[in-house]
């Protein structure tokens, strides 16, 4: 009897694996996927080519990703692919003598399109599919190189005191750092406030602030700041060698060592290991002038030059531990007033009241660089900061907040002795990271 038994589920379990999918069958089993991918401009597309587009996929379950090529006419079709959430985005970089051929257009540097969905959910159904809008974004001689923005352990490390960002000349000449502004791009950090006007993508729909002129693209066009900072200078004053950088500190001691805080009192580490020695930072950002009680680990540090603060978030250059913040470096164009530019209050559904703070709105074709960090858990990700144009997805530090982590870029080659550091305005594709951050190492 039980031979018989097992012989009768045998068949069943046959006939149930042989049976020909339904479409409303709840099983999970791969299915078809296309990409199409395009130019946003339909003029660019009639001139530029969609072959050889790398599109990519990277698995929220598990970070794996995967990496296809379109064919001529911008399309990959994947006959089976497992249902999950994807972030998926599409990448193509365009030589300067290439793209002056096909559009007429002379650039002295190579043109790199992108475009991307975050979470986008592939589910059982076949035959879905997905649009790419491509859009430009250039790279530039300056590039954000490495973000520390986890900090160390908040029991045995300096919790958030030794955070710093470094930026690279990744150029073949020598730059001025004179007048670079390093700034946090805002955004929303959750997807359940209500009191707010939200665009489709989640994110802050900033058209809808007070005052916002409607003859603008106030959510594409600009980013908004919480932090705003300018490396000072009379125009020559901080020359940067090709290859190499300048580090931001928010406070430009050695952490690895005791210190004597504002108050008086010792401030130290019980792990020396698991900081920085931030003392040979060529810039740091001190706030204690702004406010009316500043932090006692604020210290001057005073042979390292201050940045000059145009407007600031909390007692310090605190980065957002979780990772949750968008940066980016620019300069003005032109005679071009900073300090001057439009500030606008959150897009909030009641009227803000008068004292209610407003923040920095910043062209994009300002912008040098920009890289967007995100939590290292899928579940604690928020709606995109930055878009395609400057930077199709994100990075992060694997293990998260408080962790010494690093995010760092990676190098792409070397010529005679100078690193060329990745730069494709995607920083899933252009980031590593560093189990514990090294102002000035490279990966």
């Amino acid at each position: 009897m039980r031979k018989l038994l097992f012989l009768l589920l045998s068949a069943a379990t046959i006939l149930t694996a042989c049976k020909k999918y339904q479409g409303d069958a709840t099983g999970i089993h791969p299915v078809k996927f296309q990409v199409i991918a395009s130019y946003a401009s339909e003029d660019l597309g009639k001139l530029l080519p969609k072959a050889k587009i790398v599109i990519t996929f990277k698995s929220a379950k598990n970070n794996l990703i995967q990496q296809y090529i379109t064919k001529s006419d911008g399309t990959v079709s994947l006959d089976s692919i497992s249902p999950g959430v994807y972030d998926i985005s599409a990448s193509i970089k365009i030589q300067p003598a290439e793209y002056t051929a096909l559009t007429g257009e002379k650039v002295d540097k190579e043109i790199v399109f992108n475009a991307s969905e975050k979470s986008r959910a592939i589910t059982i159904e076949d035959q879905q599919h997905i649009e790419l809008k491509l859009i430009s974004g250039s790279t530039g001689p300056w590039v954000i190189k490495q973000i520390y923005y986890a900090g160390s352990n908040t029991t045995t490390g300096a919790s958030f005191r030794d955070q710093f960002i470094e930026i690279y000349n990744n150029s073949d000449s020598v730059l001025y750092a004179d007048s670079l502004y390093v700034a946090e791009a805002l955004g929303i950090q959750n997807f359940t406030s209500t009191n707010i006007y939200r665009q489709n993508n989640g994110q802050y729909d900033w058209s809808k602030s007070q005052d916002m002129p409607t003859t603008i693209d106030a959510n594409n066009n600009y980013i908004y700041t919480r932090a705003l900072v300018m490396i000072p200078g009379t125009g020559k004053q901080y020359p940067v060698k090709p290859g190499e950088s300048i580090v931001l500190a928010q406070t430009a001691l050695n952490h690895k060592a005791p210190f004597t805080g504002s108050d008086g009192k010792t401030i130290t580490v019980r792990d020396p290991s698991l900081t920085v020695d931030l003392s040979g930072a060529d810039f740091e950002a001190y706030y204690a002038p702004f406010l009316a009680k500043p932090l006692a680990s604020d210290i001057d540090n005073p042979s390292v030059p201050n940045v000059d603060v145009l407007s600031y978030n909390g007692t310090d250059l605190i980065f957002d531990n979780p990772g949750r913040m968008g940066y980016v470096i620019f300069k003005n164009k032109g005679t071009v007033d900073i300090r001057k530019l439009p500030q606008y209050p959150y897009p909030t559904l009641a009227p803000p009241a008068a004292s209610t703070d407003k923040y920095y709105q910043i062209p994009i074709d300002f912008i040098i660089d920009g890289v967007e960090v995100q939590p290292s858990s899928a579940a604690s990700r928020v709606p995109k900061k930055l878009g395609a144009t400057l930077d199709a997805l994100y990075t992060y530090a694997p293990n998260g907040a408080y962790s010494s982590q690093s995010v760092i870029r990676k190098t792409e080659a070397i010529v005679n002795g100078r690193r060329i550091l990745k730069d494709t305005n995607n920083s899933a594709e252009d980031f590593d990271y560093l189990p514990l951050a090294a102002p000035r190492a490279f990966k």
